[in-house]
């Protein structure tokens, strides 16, 4: 579920987490335990790892920027003003979201609900603006 707030012209939505890939990592380092004990460690540590970062983070989509919270406390801002394009890799099965700022360029497992993040990316940055 989504949270909504009313600001300004659009409201601020808050993604839910989407525990998938944490859980198909961890399971594939389950499987590999036998045949490859060090491939499946790394593997499955790399999955708590996401899991850790799903129930800790949150992307909220303000009006203006994309914000990442950790609980309640803002740990980066990334106004819309500033991004150049953005990307869902894998539409079919979304793994990475990338978006380009005039200064930098950023890839974010998805680790959260897709389709709220592809109907935001959408709403705040349309296909139109991101060209190039």
């Amino acid at each position: 579920m989504t949270t909504s707030t009313s600001t300004n012209a659009l409201s601020t939505v808050e993604l839910n987490p989407n525990y998938k890939i944490p859980l198909v990592l961890v399971l594939i380092g389950a499987l590999l335990l036998i045949v490859q004990p060090l491939l499946a460690g790394i593997i499955a540590l790399f999955g708590v790892f996401l899991m850790f970062q799903a129930v800790t983070l949150r992307l909220r989509f303000t009006a203006t920027d994309l914000d990442i919270y950790r609980g309640e406390k803002l740990i980066r801002r990334f106004p819309y003003s500033e991004w150049q394009h953005w990307e869902i890799f894998w539409p079919q099965i979304p793994i990475l979201f990338y978006f380009k700022e005039t200064k930098s360029i950023h890839f974010l497992p998805i680790i959260f609900d897709p389709k709220t993040l592809k109907t935001c990316l959408e709403q705040h940055y349309p296909r139109n603006q991101n060209l190039g």
